[in-house]
């Protein structure tokens, strides 16, 4: 079973926690996760965090790992269980704007921000008091530079609207190879499009395509050897678009290393 630790997040009056490890996900279990592209805005709350640490906005339950590393910055976003969806969601863009309150909210902003994290429930509270998190509630946690675009920071729980858009990203998407011997995982971030990646494939010079597991998050893992091979990948979009990307990683390719593949259209 897999451990899950709270990154620390605070807020002046409230504390939302956002897992920092693993987010355990089954394939068995049915996504909830929104429509790929709404038009139309939706209610939900939205709370911030400040990184205590620098090392606090490193690691996640997408598996992006260093968000600045890896392009996200603070245009991120931690989501509530009715909207991460088992995981599934990781790497969806959404824009977000404050609403309903004139004291509190900067008039005629909003926000783009990836999903990069799952904010934990909290059944020691009520929905509606430090429960942020908990079923029902759609719910943001947005970091503190991108929480105060659209909102003073005083404002702390913040009613808010949101919807679903295309992603856009600079290059290519980004395949990060890890693992050690047979066993290979591949996190696959940058994506544009709609963000999220619902099936893999990897193909090397001596086999056909091989299809992936979701380990977790944005994480595909497979059990075979291919050392030594140039590497394809296939990966499918949840609007059902399929990028194929040829020899994306050269012969001697290693662990560790992360190349670039073609880019979903925007």
């Amino acid at each position: 079973m897999l451990l899950l630790s709270l990154l620390v997040a605070f807020t002046l009056y409230s504390e939302t926690p956002l897992v920092q490890s693993h987010y355990n996900w089954s394939p068995s279990s049915s996504s909830s996760s929104p429509s790929t592209f709404q038009s139309e805005w939706r209610p939900a709350r939205a709370t911030y965090y400040a990184a205590t640490d620098p090392r606090d906005v490193v690691g996640g339950a997408c598996g992006y790992g260093d968000l600045e590393r890896t392009g996200y910055g603070k245009a991120t976003a931690g989501l509530s269980t009715v909207l991460f969806g088992k995981g599934q969601i990781c790497g969806a863009c959404f824009e977000v704007r404050c609403v309903e309150d004139l004291r509190w909210c900067i008039p005629g902003t909003s926000i783009i921000v990836t999903a990069t994290n799952f904010c934990a429930p909290n059944y020691g509270f009520e929905v509606d008091g430090g429960g942020h998190c908990n079923p029902p509630n759609a719910h943001f946690v947005l970091p503190i530079e991108a929480f105060e675009k659209i909102a003073i920071w005083k404002a702390s729980n913040m009613p808010i609207q949101y919807r679903r858009i295309k992603c856009r990203k600079e290059g290519g998407v980004r395949f990060t190879m890890g693992g050690a011997g047979i066993f290979l995982s591949v996190l696959v971030s940058n994506v544009a499009g709609a963000g999220d990646i619902e099936a893999a494939k990897i193909k090397g010079s001596r086999t056909g395509w091989l299809p992936m597991g979701r380990n977790w998050g944005q994480n595909w893992h497979i059990n075979a050897d291919l050392k030594n091979q140039p590497l394809s990948f296939e990966i499918t979009s949840s609007d059902g678009v399929t990028l194929t990307s040829y020899n994306v990683a050269p012969k001697n390719w290693n662990f560790g290393q992360t190349f670039e593949g073609k880019q979903f259209g925007s």
